[in-house]
Formats: C-alpha cells, structure tokens, sequence
C-alpha cells in the first residue's frame, strides 16, 4: 500500500496516482480514471478532479493508496 502524506487539505484524484508512481503522466492519469478502472472508497471515480481528503483510499491496479494528515 502506498501511502500520500497531505501537505494542503487535499490532493487530486490524478496528482495522487502521479504521486504513487502509478501513472507516468497527467494524461495516463485522465485516461484510467475515464475508463473506470480507478475507484475512491471503494466506488468508482470518473472525476480526475476529484479532490481526497485524509483517510481516503484509492484502488487501482491491485494497488492501493492511502491519504493520511
């Protein structure tokens, strides 16, 4: 499990998987999450924008990320 410290209130869907090392880029980022293939607190998220806030999970691939304070 990878986990991504906040340094503000919240990170973006798509700089959270930039930041994991999942995705090489912005775009990768987008195209994941459009095809559905990434989901927040267990549900599905097509919003790349969507903003995580301490103690959400993110999945995909198998992996999992973890946004801690």
């Amino acid at each position: 499990m990878h986990q991504i410290k906040l340094r503000e209130e919240y990170i973006k869907l798509g700089q959270a998987l930039k930041a994991a090392g999942l995705v090489e880029s912005g775009v990768d980022a987008k195209n994941e999450i459009l095809a559905g293939k990434v989901k927040v607190n267990s549900a599905v998220e097509y919003q790349r924008g969507k903003k995580l806030y301490d103690g959400d999970t993110v999945e995909y691939h198998k992996e999992q990320i973890k946004i801690v304070k």
